[in-house]
């Protein structure tokens, strides 16, 4: 894996892992570029990466503006710009027309991309996100915003940190756990801090609250695979079947497949999420 900095945009440079196929893979296997959802980062695809690659597939992860490793600029985090940020890496990387998977927000960023610029889409696929419509589900940006704003952890140890992210996902492998981590910078006195700072986290939150995926699924051209976590039952869960269900009515072309799981199933199931992706380009979805 190589890292390497995209500029996207004026004064914007995102940080992009690539992953080289395995020695004698196809030169004209299908890329994939991986993008993560709100207050995460690249690495937590390396397990996803890592399969692909395996199998003969290159692979692109990309820390999204505001977080991880990427720029972090003070001006619009809405859900056009993110869209484009990405548009800019695939065509700054020379691919041809990859398959873009996106989790929880970074659904809604790949659906949103594959609406503002298909030409660049083979294939989009939307991992426990991509419905995503917290306007429908709260009665104002306020309700919303004092609900989903995140919790205040700069400042803890990292070994309370790492120590609550083993105790709850101890069915996690390594790549997953290690991943997870690296949503935090690690201060010198072993403290972190999250990389997406607390008002550039609003700012995102803002953008998903004004993005309207069920405005835009009739208007999609490229083939959609859903991929939501069965995380059991509860409120949350209906809601969650409800938006799967009408996206995919209004999707002119999409599949559905479920993955018994936590929210996080790319860094749960790694192997499972990627066969599951490389079968739409065995049987010509992904075409």
């Amino acid at each position: 894996m190589q890292t390497q900095r995209l500029p996207v945009a004026p004064d914007v440079e995102l940080a992009v892992d690539a992953w080289a196929a395995v020695a004698g893979s196809p030169v004209d296997a299908a890329a994939f570029v991986l993008v993560h959802g709100l207050a995460s980062n690249a690495r937590m695809w390396d397990g996803v990466a890592g399969r692909l690659t395996a199998c003969g597939n290159p692979a692109f992860t990309v820390d999204l503006r505001g977080h991880g490793r990427s720029g972090k600029p003070d001006g619009a985090y809405d859900m056009a710009t993110v869209a484009d940020d990405v548009a800019a890496v695939i065509s700054g990387l020379g691919l041809d027309r990859p398959v873009v998977a996106g989790q929880s927000w970074g659904g809604n960023v790949a659906l949103e991309l594959a609406h503002r610029h298909p030409s660049l889409v083979r294939g989009t696929v939307l991992v426990d996100g991509g419905w995503l419509e917290p306007c429908a589900a709260f009665p104002s940006w306020e309700a919303c915003e004092a609900r989903l704003a995140p919790p205040r952890l700069a400042g803890l140890h990292l070994t309370e940190i790492e120590g609550y992210i083993r105790g709850s996902h101890a069915d996690w492998p390594e790549s997953g756990i290690a991943g997870t981590l690296a949503n935090f910078e690690v201060r010198p006195d072993g403290t972190i801090a999250p990389w997406l700072t607390y008002d550039r986290h609003i700012a995102v939150l803002h953008g998903l609250w004004d993005h309207r995926p069920s405005e835009i699924y009739a208007e999609i051209d490229t083939p959609v695979l859903l991929v939501p976590a069965d995380t059991g039952p509860g409120e949350q869960a209906a809601q969650k079947r409800e938006g799967v269900d009408l996206a995919m009515r209004r999707l002119p072309r999409a599949r559905l497949h479920w993955i018994t799981g936590d929210h996080d199933i790319h860094a749960q199931h790694p192997d499972e999420l990627a066969d599951v992706m490389l079968d739409q380009l065995a049987d010509g979805f992904f075409a």
